[in-house]
């Protein structure tokens, strides 16, 4: 029994040693970095303007690559496959959080450890500035008499357009045709072209489209008016009822395998800390209208799973659930 202890103890030395060396020496090469949304998005806006503000803390570069498709499943289950060293950092937005209620798969940031939720959006409908709606409620009511016509971009089920349609579909009925695109950049794209008639995004992709007069912003998604689009009405000013879904919007984060070292977590959690701190960080990102977070561990995960419960009812309600949140153990908010 005792020379059990003693292997035993031995065991976990040289572990801890393990650890410590680990820590000492990560990063030995470059990183790998995994963007959830297509190029001009806000994810990869976010993801761009972070990284070279991290890379001096970490002395490595990373190495940024998009990987679209599945609502963000593509690049979220690519991370999952590689190994929990470190090396393979998942950009993230919230759309991982809504993949099991929506069948679209077995996996969700409870697989994950949040090195850094950065900031979080609120959510913007926009059509052309030649569009003939003016008001949301405009654009809704024309809706209703004319089921299906109106076009509206998405991408994909579970992202910001589809949480927001069905939101506003638990509580007004009226129907529109969905039309997919990888990510809000080519969305905005196919409004601008007259491909589609409108399009819910976070105010990180519409905003600089807002201010320079291409698109024209409906109502913010949000119970007040926002600093980045101050004359832009709150979507409780023609809906009330929406309160009840306040706050929402997108956020953005950065997150390796849960079974990640400590040691590893604990130097890119400063990292990015630290990258997130940076003035020219905080200054992008008030000016696309995103609201500073820079938090991680239990923090980010309570923040992550509180998100989760509000949405995941949220589809529930609306019918757009395959799964029942109920059954998923993802309690009500």
């Amino acid at each position: 029994m005792q020379k059990t202890k003693l292997a035993a103890a031995a065991a976990l030395s040289i572990l801890a040693s393990v650890s410590l060396a680990t820590a000492q020496q990560f990063p030995t090469r470059d990183l790998a970095g995994s963007i959830m949304w297509g190029a001009g998005g806000a994810m990869d806006v976010v993801s761009r303007a972070i990284t070279p503000l991290v890379e001096p803390h970490l002395g490595k570069a990373i190495i940024l690559t998009n990987r679209t498709g599945g609502t963000g499943a593509i690049a979220t289950i690519y991370v999952n496959s590689r190994p929990a060293d470190g090396y393979n950092l998942l950009y993230g937005a919230e759309n991982p959080q809504l993949y099991k209620v929506l069948g679209l798969a077995e996996i969700d940031y409870g697989e994950f450890y949040a090195v850094n939720i950065l900031a979080r959006s609120v959510g913007v409908i926009v059509v052309r500035a030649d569009s003939p709606w003016k008001t949301l409620k405009e654009l809704i009511e024309d809706a209703k008499k004319r089921p299906g016509v109106v076009k509206m971009g998405t991408t994909g089920v579970g992202g910001l357009p589809h949480t927001v349609g069905s939101m506003l579909k638990s509580l007004i009925k009226f129907d529109v045709t969905q039309v997919p695109f990888d990510g809000e950049g080519p969305s905005i794209t196919a409004l601008l072209g007259g491909h589609v008639d409108f399009v819910p995004v976070g105010v990180g992709a519409a905003a600089e489209h807002v201010k320079s007069g291409r698109v024209r912003a409906l109502s913010v998604v949000n119970s007040e008016p926002i600093p980045a689009l101050p004359n832009v009405t709150p979507i409780t000013a023609e809906y009330p009822e929406f309160s009840k879904y306040l706050p929402w919007g997108p956020f953005y984060g950065v997150f390796v395998k849960r079974d990640t070292p400590d040691a590893v977590k604990k130097v890119l959690t400063e990292a990015f800390r630290k990258g997130a701190e940076n003035p020219k960080f905080k200054e992008i990102m008030e000016s696309r209208g995103n609201v500073m977070m820079n938090i991680s561990g239990d923090e980010a995960a309570k923040f992550t799973t509180k998100w989760r419960s509000v949405s995941s009812w949220v589809l529930q309600d609306a019918g757009a659930a395959k799964i029942s949140p109920d059954k998923l153990g993802i309690p009500k908010p």
